[in-house]
């Protein structure tokens, strides 16, 4: 594409008034304005002529392949278009997931240089570059050569798991799981540990008997909680978990205590897979196990995108179990607003609930709960308060059912998500129920 510069426009400019005066003045030599305009169109085409074309122009782009969400990181714009060639700028385009510091676009050397462009990462997903704008000058500065170039990079914006990582690992102490060694407690778990003493109080069903024999006092088996369990992070992306909660959306809160329950679980030995659906399955991870498969986790966490769908949980669900060829935790990171909207995944939960164990996490409804307890000072208020104490009331009569069908649910605070899934991870680990 080719345009005149602001240069050329003045000089249209400065050329048509004189020649103005000058018709009015003089009306027989009216032409010499008429010349003077096709002189400068002349040299409008000469110089676009002359400025070098497509063919001598290269460009790249540069950008680091992930960033967590609230950082910032460079993007590195090299073009060039031969020793020759008048000063070129550029210009990136980007999505809504990153935001400039500054600028997006700066001026350069058209002999090689680059242009360094920092950007903030504002939401979780794969942001994406998809193209430059280049443009340069001819000799004479009267025309602007144009340039749109595709490109293709992308860059994960990761949940910050910084926080969550200190978090994991102060749960992981506390719970005497340290270093992803299994806890050892006599008489949980079912891999055996080792013989021991008989103490009072064990049960009868720890003490070995054909060895106690053998040794003439009563000895008891130790057992280790169960490693190589299969875990897998089911994300439920439709348009109520894409609703804000405190400022951030349900599923980003979601997403970040998945990540926090799978670096536990990896720590802990166990296989971690993401699942993540909405009208359809979206994103689906085969398992992975060791605390190095994180990254890998994280990557696939990126790529679950916002939807404005209606969740389909019978296609999700049904889908998930027939990937699933041993007994699984599964655990749905999902929300509902009333009984009608959840038939049909209670349904599906009903089928899945005879060979896994699943356990939903839920977020308290905030609002709905502020607007139930709020004192009432006008009629509307009232109003209010009665409508939100039903849809409170209808959310519980599906926790009820779930519960009935053989699911866990975990009810929490959105701040408390996280802490709240691995406690309760570690507990059905405890409890030999995975």
């Amino acid at each position: 594409m080719i345009y005149p510069t602001g240069r050329a426009v003045w000089a249209a400019a400065a050329g048509a008034i004189p020649a103005f005066l000058i018709a009015l003045a003089l009306p027989h030599v009216w032409y010499l304005g008429l010349l003077w305009i096709c002189a400068l169109l002349a040299f409008l085409a000469v110089d676009a002529a002359a400025g070098r074309g497509r063919a001598s122009l290269s460009a790249s782009l540069s950008a680091p392949p992930q960033v967590g969400v609230g950082g910032r990181f460079t993007v590195h714009v090299a073009a060039s278009l031969g020793q020759r060639a008048r000063m070129l700028q550029a210009r990136v385009g980007h999505d809504q997931r990153v935001e400039p510091v500054s600028r997006t676009g700066g001026a350069l050397p058209a002999n090689g240089g680059t242009l360094d462009l920092e950007f903030t990462a504002r939401r979780r997903g794969i942001a994406s570059f998809d193209r430059v704008w280049l443009r340069w000058n001819g000799p004479f500065g009267l025309s602007w050569n144009q340039v749109v170039l595709p490109m293709d990079r992308k860059v994960a914006v990761l949940p910050d798991v910084s926080s969550a990582r200190d978090e994991a690992i102060t749960l992981l102490q506390r719970s005497a799981l340290a270093d992803g060694h299994a806890q050892r407690r006599a008489g949980q778990g079912r891999e055996f540990e080792a013989l021991k003493d008989y103490q009072p109080g064990m049960g009868r069903r720890m003490i070995d008997w054909k060895r106690s024999a053998r040794h003439g006092k009563l000895l008891a088996r130790e057992f280790r909680i169960e490693e190589n369990n299969n875990i897998v992070l089911a994300i439920d992306s439709g348009r109520l978990m894409c609703e804000p909660v405190d400022g951030v959306p349900k599923v980003d809160r979601a997403v970040t205590a998945a990540l926090l329950s799978a670096f536990i679980a990896l720590k802990g030995g166990d296989l971690v897979s993401l699942f993540s659906f909405d009208a359809t399955p979206r994103v689906s991870s085969g398992a992975v196990r060791g605390s190095p498969s994180f990254t890998m986790i994280q990557k696939r966490a990126a790529e679950i995108d916002y939807s404005s769908e209606e969740t389909n949980f019978t296609l999700a669900l049904t889908t998930l179990a027939a990937k699933l060829d041993r007994r699984s935790l599964v655990i749905v990171f999902t929300d509902f607003v009333d009984p009608i909207s959840a038939e049909l995944m209670l349904r599906t939960v009903g089928r899945l609930t005879e060979r896994h164990l699943v356990l939903f996490m839920l977020m308290k409804d905030v609002e709905l709960e502020t607007l139930a307890d709020m004192q009432p000072t006008k009629p509307e208020d009232v109003a209010r308060a009665v409508t939100a104490g039903g849809l409170l009331r209808e959310r519980q009569v599906v926790i009820g059912r779930l519960r009935l069908l053989g699911a866990h649910v975990i009810e929490a605070d959105h701040q408390r998500l996280g802490p709240a899934l691995v406690e309760r991870y570690i507990q059905l680990k405890e409890e030999n129920l995975l």
